[in-house]
């Protein structure tokens, strides 16, 4: 009886293990995602920072930090709930990103949004970039959508001059988005917005589509600036992330910091479109 017992443990140990594994799926991100949260719910935030970190992994809380060198001097809180909403891997099979909703208890429940950029590091799967930024409590439950890669490709030779080359065509990118917002105004996101794209910006529930996107932006943004601090694009060449600071001018003449991580996707017409956009407020 005992040695049935110990194989079953043994069993489920290593079906566990291989589920944190990163096997060019989304699924395995999701996955990833889904033991992040379980780890943090069960052993605590630092912990699972710390335990599913890449060592270059930042967090913006609120301003970019090292994920390692940020909760070693944290507590070790077993408050934070999250659920993996939506999800991306590249067809390179090893950057991803996933984002959904949280919760953190406390003295007063906190309710937000998360992105999360992932990278496979030595077939696991670890966080490069977290950031989340809060709302009041969600009045909609949403619906879980994980998107496989199309098929698979990654470049079996490629030098830094390539690679820089890569994030130099999403620097420019972002650099022509914002040369056209100080043009057109925040309507200029019409034009680098893909169809189903989503915004998640402090004190409101996540915004999905582009025409509402646009039209969130308008009701409240006159001017964005942006400025990039990182540009960088997965090998296989259909995502890319930026991150850096927004200044927002409202149309009531205040004026604020964001944080913003950015994730951008190369579509059927060959140009790069945003497909998720996450802001938190920054410390001047």
């Amino acid at each position: 009886m005992n040695r049935m017992i110990c194989t079953l443990m043994a069993a489920g140990l290593s079906l566990s293990a291989f589920a944190q594994k990163s096997d060019g799926t989304t699924k395995s991100l999701a996955k990833a995602g889904e033991d992040f949260a379980a780890d943090a719910a069960k052993d605590g935030v630092k912990s699972a920072f710390i335990s599913h970190s890449a060592s270059n992994a930042l967090v913006f809380r609120p301003n970019p930090v090292n994920a390692k060198t940020y909760y070693s001097t944290q507590s070790n809180e077993k408050n934070l709930s999250r659920n993996v909403d939506y999800a991306r891997v590249s067809r390179s099979g090893d950057w991803g990103f996933s984002s959904g909703g949280y919760t953190k208890d406390g003295a007063e429940k906190t309710y937000g949004q998360y992105l999360t950029i992932w990278k496979a590091v030595a077939n696991r799967w670890e966080v490069l970039m977290d950031m989340e930024t809060t709302h009041n409590k969600p009045l909609k439950v949403a619906k879980a959508e994980f998107v496989e890669p199309k098929d698979y490709f990654k470049p079996k030779y490629g030098d830094e001059k390539q690679i820089s080359a890569g994030r130099e065509i999403i620097n420019t990118t972002e650099k022509t988005l914002n040369a056209t917002l100080k043009s057109y105004g925040v309507a200029a996101f019409g034009g680098f917005l893909a169809k189903e794209a989503r915004v998640s910006f402090p004190g409101y529930e996540p915004v999905i589509g582009k025409d509402k996107i646009v039209a969130f932006y308008n009701s409240f943004v006159d001017k964005m600036n942006l400025k990039t601090t990182v540009a960088n694009k997965a090998p296989g060449g259909d995502l890319a992330y930026t991150y850096g600071l927004a200044t927002i001018d409202y149309r009531t003449d205040l004026r604020e910091s964001f944080n913003y991580i950015f994730v951008y996707e190369r579509q059927a017409d060959h140009n790069w479109y945003l497909v998720e956009q996450i802001f938190t407020p920054a410390e001047r």
